[in-house]
């Protein structure tokens, strides 16, 4: 069967957008090919004609990673096949779908699965927009009911300029202040990732304003594509209660549901609202006009009335569930120094939200190695969050990080990553773990918090504090308001999740995902000034628990040294086979020495009186010498010709008998014997061998 294509052109950041439909993947309800630049990403959509069993949306969404994209074969030696999803791919799949799940009628109960895979990769252009904008016109183009379409863009500030789609390469230079992703639809925000170095707020809401730009022309853009090449969307009936189970279950819960709800401690509230569930559904069952009563039913319509209550308390009243005002942070709580075998350790905690960080500091041959279809490098700071499920009071499985923890701990790495001292500051690979014990919203903001009093206890010389906050919103129409540190009910049934972190100076990382199909310009303006407010009240309270760094590190860490040597003396320094560099490790003690290819050395060892020593014989053992210079050494052996002397480090050097002294000289002997101390200058360096000569002194 030949292949049929149809392909639409824009410009996107000065560069051609290129969206093909065709009867590719001719099976699936809809597909769309996309290119920008010479990245390919094909998107497919499917929705079965069934039900399911379900009492939830079963959306789902994955992306997945090629490495011929990349012209790569990697993985296990002897798997050499793609497997499990890296993070990278796992954070790009949640951002497909933060955007396009708000759009979607939540009452269907079909199957809908999005398919992003990426076909080809020229590494300045990232994947992460085509796959939306291609998920986007896919999902427009199906039979799959949908109140699309969205877009996406990156944006850079770059030398005091906003870039709309900038290239990977000019995202890494150190001009740029800040790099982000902003999505939604039409005149609209649902979400934002963006990561930064200390940014205001004034310039982050001009980026987005320019990002919305852009966005309704894409979303233009799709409206012609849909217009010429959609089908019809299926009548797929949401599932609706009966109006009797409506009616008995909302004047059950009439005059009961407002004190279960408006209860300022979690423990207390969950408690209540579980004995009136209970007698809700027995109350139900005693009615036979009912008949058997489904329990998922009847939950949709008592999450349903909790929503409703939580929207009328707050737009009528500013009456939050646990009393708090609309921009009252809950009551905080810290301390560090908590074990004394860690490296750095520390507690935060708002209200009942808890974290507990622990930082680990090790030399810098533990980097991580990431290898993926589009990085491969190093990296030295690492944030690991846990959410175990005890935090939230219920039994589970430890199978490892899930990608909602994988998403909160690279947020949160985002939001400090940029306080970390370089390298050359302090010779370090830095691990935080973030666990969580007691989960009440807002978690990955408290991880921020309670990683930077654990890196500060570690003596990790941070550029300075940062915290985080979240921020939700209750929309009623065009008016709304605007909610610090929710939690809760706040949480789940409010219309925002606006995660803002970020010091005293401005913000290091955004992270905006809503229920709603998304928020105005004017929502975000207001939740970032109202951010700051809070961000500064914790902050004030961090000074309190650890002002600052603490002077020293841990002495439970390693002591790493530094020091740089020729590139060309790499080989004498390893030896051959590592001979050199293992008998430096044992005979020093060390944990490790690692070489960088650009002569950069790190000695790492647990005595630092060791270490100290090592450092001096690497730097005798590499060290260059010049025709001229003036060395003492001992020496070493008599020859019939000459001398042998000492230099250290396992270097020598010979002075020729009639470099010995001014005249005749009979023999060696008659001038030096084995263990003289003497002086020498320099007087010829060829192949590593060293001529020297105590007369021209």
């Amino acid at each position: 069967m030949p292949i049929i294509r149809k392909q639409y052109q824009t410009t996107v950041g000065g560069k051609e957008l290129v969206l093909e439909i065709s009867n590719l993947a001719g099976q699936a309800n809809a597909a769309v090919l996309a290119h920008y630049g010479e990245t390919v990403v094909l998107v497919t959509v499917v929705m079965p004609s069934k039900e399911a069993a379900t009492d939830y949306l079963p959306l789902k969404v994955d992306y997945e990673e090629r490495f011929y994209a990349a012209g790569k074969i990697i993985g296990s030696r002897f798997i050499r096949r793609e497997g499990r999803p890296s993070e990278e791919a796992i954070l790009a799949g949640r951002m497909v779908d933060r955007v396009i799940r708000p759009l979607f009628d939540h009452r269907i109960r079909r199957e809908i699965q999005v398919v992003v895979t990426v076909l080809a990769i020229d590494e300045e252009n990232d994947p992460d927009f085509l796959g939306l904008i291609a998920a986007s016109t896919a999902l427009g183009i199906s039979n799959v009911p949908w109140n699309g379409p969205v877009a996406g863009v990156r944006i850079a500030g770059l030398n005091g300029q906003i870039v709309i789609s900038p290239n990977n390469s000019d995202m890494a230079k150190p001009e740029c202040a800040f790099e982000a992703f902003v999505a939604g639809p039409r005149d609209q925000i649902n979400m934002v990732e963006l990561g930064g170095r200390e940014v205001a707020e004034q310039i982050v809401a001009d980026a987005f304003q320019a990002a919305q730009k852009e966005i309704n022309a894409l979303i233009a853009f799709q409206d012609k594509i849909i217009a010429e090449a959609g089908r019809p969307k299926t009548a797929v009936a949401p599932a609706e209660p009966e109006p009797a189970l409506l009616a008995a279950t909302r004047e059950f819960l009439a005059s009961r549901l407002e004190g279960a709800v408006y209860r300022k401690d979690k423990t207390d509230q969950h408690a209540a609202l579980d004995v009136l569930r209970a007698e809700l559904l027995a109350h139900l069952a005693t009615l036979p006009e009912l008949g058997t009563i489904d329990s998922k039913k009847v939950g949709g319509i008592w999450e349903d009335e909790i929503d409703a209550l939580v929207h009328r308390g707050v737009s009528e009243s500013d009456r939050r569930p646990d009393g708090r005002r609309l921009d009252e942070v809950r009551e905080l709580a810290g301390e560090v120094g908590l074990f004394a075998r860690t490296h750095g350790s520390a507690i935060f905690a708002r209200g009942t939200t808890q974290a507990l960080a622990v930082t680990t500091l090790a030399a810098p041959g533990s980097e991580q190695l990431i290898e993926t279809m589009e990085t491969t490098g190093k990296r030295r700071f690492m944030l690991h969050y846990n959410f175990p499920p005890y935090s939230v009071g219920e039994t589970g499985m430890f199978r490892g990080p899930g990608r909602r923890e994988i998403g909160h701990g690279a947020l949160a790495r985002k939001a400090i990553e940029p306080l970390i001292p370089s390298q050359e500051e302090f010779p370090y690979t830095i691990r935080v773990v973030s666990e969580i014990l007691s989960s009440n919203g807002s978690s990955s903001m408290a991880t921020v918090c309670a990683s930077i009093l654990s890196l500060m206890d570690a003596g990790v010389p941070i550029k300075k504090p940062a915290v985080g906050i979240s921020m939700g919103l209750i929309a009623d129409g065009e008016k709304y308001k605007i909610l610090t540190d929710i939690q809760g009910p706040e949480d789940f049934y409010g219309d925002m999740d606006f995660k803002v972190a970020g010091t005293k100076d401005g913000i290091t990382a955004i992270q905006l995902d809503t229920k709603v199909t998304g928020i105005s310009l004017a929502v975000v303006r207001d939740a970032l000034a109202q951010a700051r407010t809070a961000r500064s009240h914790i902050l004030d309270f961090l000074a309190t628990v650890l002002a600052g760094p603490r002077p020293q590190i841990s002495p439970r860490a390693p002591a790493v040294y530094q020091l740089t040597i020729n590139p060309e003396k790499i080989g004498a320094l390893i030896g051959p086979g590592g001979k050199i560099i293992n008998g430096l490790i044992k005979k020093y003690e060390l944990a490790t020495i690692d070489v960088e290819d650009d002569g950069r050395v790190y000695v790492a060892g647990s005595d630092q009186g060791k270490a100290t020593a090592a450092v001096e014989e690497i730097r005798a053992l590499t060290r260059d010498f010049t025709v001229g210079e003036v060395i003492s050494g001992e020496v070493l052996k008599i020859l019939d010709f000459g001398a042998i002397i000492n230099l250290g480090g396992g270097r020598d050097g010979m002075v020729h008998v009639s470099e010995l002294k001014n005249g005749y000289t009979k023999s060696v002997s008659e001038v030096l014997k084995v263990g003289d101390f003497v002086q020498a200058k320099i007087i010829r360096v060829e192949d590593g061998k060293i001529g020297l000569s105590i007369k021209q002194l």
